[in-house]
């Protein structure tokens, strides 16, 4: 039946990376993560937004990014889920879109290395971040115009990407629409991780009621950039499962009980005791 928790517990593994900007060193990396999460049980692997490539310089990284469907990153996830039988939420990686922009985009690939589905991050990172240059995501990224909810045997999960974790109106959708387990794969510059990563996930853990699998990049970049890390998984509870902290790449497995989630949404049912309402100005 379509929604059904049809399994109990999942292992899932969780990668922190450094990608580079190159798609096979990359692809490299997390064949390796495979291998040791497999060996170790996992079902799943999780890894963080730009796994594919990180490059901040717009020639060099327009010579090697694709379209979608030609995407050697995510053709080489295919083959590493078939491979290893798990289970594969690719973070996200720069494709092709259709004004000459990018899109920064997450495959979800079952274990015969069937593409599930294709999310572009909705919400891009246009800010001015005290002490540092304005960014501006928009400039060299399109913004994707559709949530994507995923069926599994551990029930619906909801894709976003990095800076969607800031409009939490995404999340409660797909709560309601009955997700258990939601991915936020991300590159936090330093400064934002350190002031909001934790407490942003575990409040949209809280409201939702759901599990919070947030892959990270951390450390210092070939492009020049420096990421947060702290790779997170929060439970449905807010509670912290696994924080990776500032390190390199690294592989965390973590076991979730798929139950609490409908024992946190019964405990608070926030997400039925909604109630619209109207807005007075008042002067």
């Amino acid at each position: 039946m379509k929604g059904l928790v049809m399994k109990d517990t999942l292992r899932i593994a969780m990668a922190q990376m450094c990608s580079s900007t190159s798609h096979a060193e990359n692809i490299a990396t997390v064949a390796g993560f495979a291998e040791e999460a497999r060996s170790a049980g996992a079902e799943v692997l999780a890894l963080p937004e730009v796994a594919g490539l990180m490059n901040r310089d717009a020639k060099t990284a327009r010579e090697v990014i694709t379209l979608p469907e030609d995407d050697p990153f995510i053709e080489g996830c295919q083959k590493i889920a078939a491979d290893h039988r798990l289970w594969i939420h690719n973070g996200s990686t720069p494709v092709l879109a259709g004004d000459g922009r990018f899109l920064n985009q997450s495959a979800l690939i079952d274990p015969t290395g069937r593409l599930l589905g294709r999310y572009s991050k909705i919400h891009l990172f246009d800010a001015d971040i005290p002490g540092g240059k304005p960014i501006r995501e928009s400039s060299r990224f399109a913004p994707g115009d559709a949530a994507v909810l995923a069926e599994t045997p551990w029930g619906p999960w909801g894709l976003s990407i990095c800076y969607d974790l800031r409009f939490p109106q995404l999340y409660r959708d797909y709560a309601q629409a009955g997700a258990t387990l939601l991915f936020v794969p991300s590159a936090f510059t330093v400064p934002t991780g350190r002031a909001h990563w934790e407490v942003l996930l575990r409040a949209r853990a809280i409201e939702t009621g759901a599990y919070v699998v947030a892959a990270a990049q951390g450390g210092k970049h070939e492009d020049g950039r420096e990421t947060w890390g702290h790779s997170m998984i929060v439970n449905p509870w807010g509670e912290v499962l696994a924080d990776m902290g500032h390190n390199g790449p690294s592989l965390k497995i973590v076991d979730l009980p798929i139950g609490k989630v409908a024992e946190a949404r019964r405990n608070i049912p926030s997400l039925a005791n909604g109630r619209p309402y109207n807005m007075a100005r008042v002067r």
